[in-house]
């Protein structure tokens, strides 16, 4: 078989489980529905020592956990950010108190018990000064749609100082840098850096064959509504999996095609992909600086609008958010007052024909019963060719860029062939489910010509599966499954948002996924939220409601 045809087959299915035609997508429906437990080659991190998560901060955990966690629960479990905000402005809580309820959640749940997760990779040793500090500073008038004071976690593929930036992978574990932009832009907002969510290793361009949430750093991380049964989706499976389980108000995700939106809706919680520059790359371990972005992951619209809000500015190190040069939107005031219904109204929706899928079916009722105008669309047959090489062809220069400007200047490493090279030294550890992907990139080159030519194909065949229905039909978006159509937003370049849909008997969740041309990200959100409050759809995984 040819080898990019070989990488391209393995990418779909095991990075970004982007089902290209409905054949695929059935069969992976079936596949991820299962109800026999997975078995895991790896399962705990041989590389992790679990004592140093909590070196810094172990005494005050045990305490909060034996006097305040109950009765603080209430205030913040499954609470947004505006209740959060407001215990805190009528002086029920601090944001120091909020800090330790979500670290005791970690503590008890994350690791080395018949519960754990392994979704947290990392934790800030500073995140207590930091929000006692918070407390101290608070602004006499809170505003209640602010980040000010939340605990936030970041895939460890986004440099957060005093943490290192490992991308799970062992030979970056010492990868100590400042912070990526959108970091800065968090922490100039007042949000705290609470830790770091595990990945599936390298952003799932590593293994080919591994399982979603797998990392060497991190090990394996498990989804809460079916430990060891239902998929994580990745790669920004931590980032999913603490959301589910309440280890922070917020998360951050990065996506090249499907990595936010797959193990948002796996589970069951909201999950944005913005236009690709919208948000700063910069200080992001990358694949693709043609595809890469990153965006925010929460339990709910209203906090995913106020992140987005909290994480925008023009990088000028970054070409893609200098060229897209998007205007300045306030993502946040439309949703406070939104009537759904009055809203729906005015909308016009498009859904595809053969997606029988049960909840998505009623999905589509909803809308029409709330008063939206629905459009049924037939799926366009439209092939992404050689999408995979330019993730091989990306990588292949934009890893080393990134390691020469934003990495430690103690790594090892410079570049792929001295990475591969190292987990050969120790593949048990390394790479125990190899590292097929990787040596793709290494095999593959093209002229600057042949690339640019593979590029603009691919973007042109990406709105044109979109376009033509949403132009033709006058909509304002188009409504899919999880992330089901990933790999044409991505090339495309198009914003995505995933809300969860409901559960399969199984308990396995399911996301409605709302898609729409560049910088539709205000649009995008509303339909969300106007789909969230008439559905009500996400519930607490049931073993992590205590």
């Amino acid at each position: 078989m040819n080898q990019f045809l070989l990488v391209c087959i393995l990418l779909i299915f095991f990075s970004c489980k982007e089902e290209l035609n409905t054949n695929t997508q059935k069969s992976t429906e079936i596949k991820t529905d299962s109800i026999q437990e997975r078995e895991y080659a790896v399962l705990d991190s041989k590389v992790l020592d679990t004592s140093d998560l909590w070196k810094s901060f172990n005494f005050e955990v045990k305490m909060f956990l034996e006097t305040k966690y109950d009765k603080l629960k209430p205030l913040i479990f499954e609470k947004t950010i505006p209740e959060i905000q407001q215990a805190v402005a009528d002086g029920k809580l601090t944001y120091e108190e909020l800090t330790l309820f979500y670290l005791s959640r970690i503590k008890k749940y994350d690791r080395n018990n018949e519960l754990s997760l392994n979704s947290i990779i990392a934790l800030n040793p500073k995140v207590l000064d930091e929000s006692g500090e918070l407390d101290a500073n608070r602004p006499k008038e809170l505003d209640l749609y602010s980040i000010y004071g939340m605990p936030v976690l970041l895939k460890d593929n986004i440099n957060a100082a005093g943490m290192p930036t490992t991308a799970g992978a062992v030979v970056f574990e010492n990868n100590n840098t400042g912070d990526a932009y959108i970091t800065q832009k968090l922490k100039e907002n007042g949000a705290l850096i609470l830790g770091k969510a595990n990945l599936s290793e390298w952003a799932y361009f590593f293994c080919g064959d591994c399982p979603s949430g797998y990392s060497a750093v991190g090990g394996q991380t498990l989804n809460p509504y079916g430990r060891k049964i239902h998929d994580t989706g990745g790669s920004s499976s931590g980032s999913g999996v603490s959301m589910a389980a309440n280890f922070a108000v917020a998360a951050v995700g990065s996506e090249t095609s499907g990595s936010i939106l797959s193990p948002s809706s796996s589970n069951s919680v909201v999950g944005l992909k913005p236009t690709v520059g919208l948000l700063s790359r910069g200080g992001i371990v990358p694949i693709s600086s043609t595809l890469d972005t990153p965006g925010p992951m929460t339990r709910s619209v209203i906090d995913n609008a106020i992140m987005l809000q909290a994480m925008t500015g023009l990088d000028s190190e970054d070409e893609k958010t200098v060229s897209l040069n998007a205007p300045e939107t306030n993502y946040i005031n439309a949703l406070k007052n939104l009537k759904p219904e009055a809203f729906l109204k005015e909308k016009r929706l498009g859904y595809y024909k053969g997606y029988d899928d049960t909840l998505y079916v009623l999905a589509v009722q909803a809308f029409k019963k709330a008063g939206a105008t629905l459009v049924e669309l037939k799926r366009p047959e439209i092939d992404l060719p050689q999408f995979v090489r330019v993730l091989n062809l990306d990588m292949k220069t934009d890893l080393p860029a990134y390691i020469s400007k934003y990495g430690s200047d103690k790594l090892s490493v410079k570049d792929l062939n001295e990475i591969t090279t190292y987990n050969k030294q120790d593949s048990l550890v390394r790479m125990p489910y190899g590292q097929k992907l990787l040596y793709g990139v290494l095999a593959d080159s093209a002229s600057t010509e042949e690339f640019t030519a593979i590029k603009d194909t691919l973007e042109r065949s990406g709105r044109q599966f979109f376009d033509e229905s949403i132009k033709t039909n006058n909509l304002d978006a188009v409504l899919s499954i999880n992330n089901y159509m990933a790999g044409y937003a991505a090339v495309a370049k198009y914003p995505a948002i995933t809300v969860p849909m409901g559960y399969k008997e199984t308990n396995q969740p399911m996301g409605l996924t709302f898609i729409a041309p560049t910088l539709s990200e205000a649009k995008l959100l509303e339909l969300a939220f106007a789909y969230e409050q008439i559905s009500k759809m996400r519930k607490t995984p049931v073993d992590f409601d205590e």
